[in-house]
């Protein structure tokens, strides 16, 4: 069933940090892999550690959820699951639209979980006239002329951007302006929206520098304080002695 536009979760109008809310989703991974399980209780440690986060920091969160669990039983999985999906916004339908159907465009329509996490794809959308009726993970691709129809006629408060950066910003542009409130934005560029829409951002690139960043230092081979870096390009001192742009430091040019 498709959603009202303007639906908000109701984690918001209840106070629920934002830090909070981006560790729910982890919860109910972990919770729903004990459920699968048969698991009737988990103990805070327990869940903590298959969520990967301190037990005192998960008591904390679901106290603004108002569970506290049972001394000496712990949670209700069951319960939690329910409760927690309730207020992600996950126990209705929430019609997706994925616009550029590349190679990740597609790997994203073919995501097999996507619809027992509440998610329904609506519609996948190209700029390339020749992928207009391609069927993709059982969809037929439409055309990008038709957005703004496709968004009003699904109800979609939600966009996943895939296209190549130059496009992301125009298609970020027609989407709000059909409605849609919430996007997803694969492509390597950061989006500009009005107040009133979220944007959540996965950069691949980032993260894979982030972990080269980790594996540097693991292997030992970060710079040293006052150590020279010898893949840094030579510098000189300007000359007078002129003062860099913060006042303090000598500024420095290529030799």
């Amino acid at each position: 069933m498709a959603t009202g536009r303007n639906h908000r979760p109701a984690t918001r109008s209840r106070g629920i940090p934002e830090a909070t809310v981006a560790r729910l989703p982890l919860y109910l991974r972990a919770l729903t892999a004990l459920s699968e399980r048969s698991v009737p209780t988990v103990s805070s440690e327990e869940l903590a550690a298959a969520a990967g986060v301190n037990s005192a920091k998960l008591r904390k969160d679901f106290s603004y959820l108002g569970s506290y669990g049972t001394r000496g039983v712990g949670y209700d999985v069951e319960y939690l699951v329910y409760q927690i999906s309730r207020e992600l916004g996950l126990t209705q339908d929430w019609p997706v639209v994925i616009v550029g159907i590349g190679n990740l465009g597609a790997a994203l329509a073919n995501y097999g979980g996507f619809a027992s996490r509440g998610f329904r794809v609506a519609a996948l959308i190209d700029a390339d006239p020749a992928m207009a009726g391609t069927p993709v993970a059982g969809i037929p691709v439409q055309h990008a002329d038709e957005l703004e129809k496709i968004v009003g006629d699904n109800g979609v408060s939600i966009g996943v951007i895939s296209t190549p950066a130059g496009a992301a910003q125009q298609v970020c542009d027609r989407l709000v302006a059909a409605g849609v409130t919430s996007i997803l934005n694969f492509a390597p560029t950061v989006l500009s929206v009005p107040d009133g829409v979220d944007v959540r951002k996965v950069d691949l690139s980032i993260e894979l520098q982030i972990l080269a960043f980790h594996e540097q230092r693991k292997a030992g081979e970060d710079v040293t304080e006052g150590s020279p870096d010898p893949a840094a390009p030579p510098v000189r001192a300007a000359a007078g002695g002129r003062k860099g742009p913060d006042g303090d430091m000598p500024a420095v040019m290529p030799a």
